[in-house]
This record gives structure tokens, sequence and C-alpha cells, in this order.
């Protein structure tokens, strides 16, 4: 009896280790502000964008995500752009070749509007992001969200973002690191929109992020038993692990 407890302690803890071994997000520090980044690889993961289900209806938030679909393989899920009351996104809303907002190019007043903003999209297996400007010449996107402001374009910040501002809020976002690597970050202390886009630089080596949201900031992360619950929001992304060949 002793024999078998010890063999199932010894299992449990192996299955434990090979789980954090590879967590699907990790807080870090970052210029004396903590923050929260979920790693994406595609090759292991796939990313979806949703909004709604089946019959229209807005999600609003993660737990009525999950009553209405298969959660077994979700790593971790966050809001992923700028909505209206209702929740239907500000600009381009794209879901697996469907095209549920148009882009905007509008010039109108807040964060979503701070030229130049983005979009962030899946081709072919692929992730990327551009300014809404070049995105507007690309003919092969899956699926895409476009937000504002772009934080790093070619490795630059944004020209209208200064390095440490006086706003600060509790913001998320994501940047990219070649075709295949995503890092999908929410900051844990309130932060400066400079802050947040010199952590996709100088931490996490991206070439190009965009902002998501701000204050409406949310991450779920089902392994850790963290759902964030600060106020109805619109488009999210989800990140599943890809069955196991």
């Amino acid at each position: 009896m002793r024999a078998l407890l010890a063999l199932t302690i010894a299992l449990i803890t192996a299955t434990a280790a090979r789980a954090d071994a590879n967590p699907p997000c990790a807080e870090q520090t970052f210029d004396g502000s903590r923050f929260t980044v979920c790693a994406v690889d595609t090759k292991t993961q796939n990313i979806e964008l949703a909004w709604a289900d089946k019959n229209g209806a807005p999600y609003r938030a993660f737990h009525i995500y999950a009553e209405k679909n298969d959660t077994k393989t979700v790593r971790f899920a966050m809001n992923a752009g700028m909505f209206h009351f209702d929740g239907s996104p500000v600009g381009l809303l794209k879901i697996d070749g469907r095209e549920i907002g148009r882009i905007s190019t509008k010039d109108d007043p807040g964060n979503f509007h701070m030229k130049p903003n983005g979009v962030f999209f899946l081709s072919g297996g692929n992730v990327g992001i551009e300014t809404t400007d070049t995105f507007l010449t690309r003919k092969n996107a899956d699926s895409a969200t476009q937000s504002g402001p772009m934080l790093l374009i070619n490795g630059a910040m944004h020209p209208s973002i200064q390095d440490d501002g006086p706003s600060r809020l509790i913001r998320n976002g994501v940047g990219i690191r070649g075709s295949r690597k995503a890092f999908f970050a929410i900051s844990e202390d309130p932060v400066s929109f400079g802050k947040f886009a010199r952590l996709f630089r100088d931490a996490l080596d991206c070439t190009d992020a965009l902002y998501f949201d701000g204050s409406v900031s949310s991450l779920w992360v089902p392994s850790k038993n963290r759902e964030d619950k600060a106020v109805p929001f619109g488009p999210m992304v989800i990140v599943r692990d890809k069955p196991a060949k």
C-alpha cells in the first residue's frame, strides 16, 4: 500500500512538473512595474478571435464564452480590441474569413484613432501586426482585429507616445516576434503608454506591437483559476493547445 501511495504521489508530482514547465502565462517585472505575459508559438498553439455566439449574442465575458464552448484546450484568453456599448467592434473584426466589423480610417478622438493605429491578424498559421494603411493593401488575412494606437512599428515606438507619459492605467496588448511568435501582455500595475510599449520592445524583443485597451483590460487563465471581471468587453482572443499528433 505504501509503495502504491508513493508511486501515485510521484506520478502526480511529475505531471505537475511537466505542466509547470510550460505555463500559459508568467508574471515579470519591467522598469519597476508588474506585467503578466502570455507567450504563444503558433507551431504548438492555435489563436482564435471571438465576440458572439452562433446566434449573434455577444459574449461580453469569459465565463459566458466558457458556458457555450468547449474549453478543455484553452490556455488563456484576453480582450482584444475596442468596442461599442453593445459589445460590437470598433473598426475591423474578421473571424475565419467572415467580416463582422469594417475597417476604420476615421480621424476621431480617442486611443483607437491615435494614428497610426493598426491590425493584429492571422493568416495561414502566421501572425502579423500592421498599421491600418499597410493592412489595407493586404489580401490574405483569415482573422483580424483592429485597435489603436500602434505601440511599436518596425521596432520604433509610436511617434506620439512619450517614453513614460503621465497617464497611468491597467493596459493590455499584443506584440510579435517573427511570423510565429506572439506575446499577449497585461499590466498588473497602472502604467503609461510608453512603459507598455517599451516592455514589448526591450523585454520581449518584439518588432511590432498593438494596444488593445485600458481600464477594461482582462485576462482569463483557466489553469490558474484567474478570470478578470473588470467590465463587459467586446472582441476577445482565445489561445488553445493544438491537438497532439
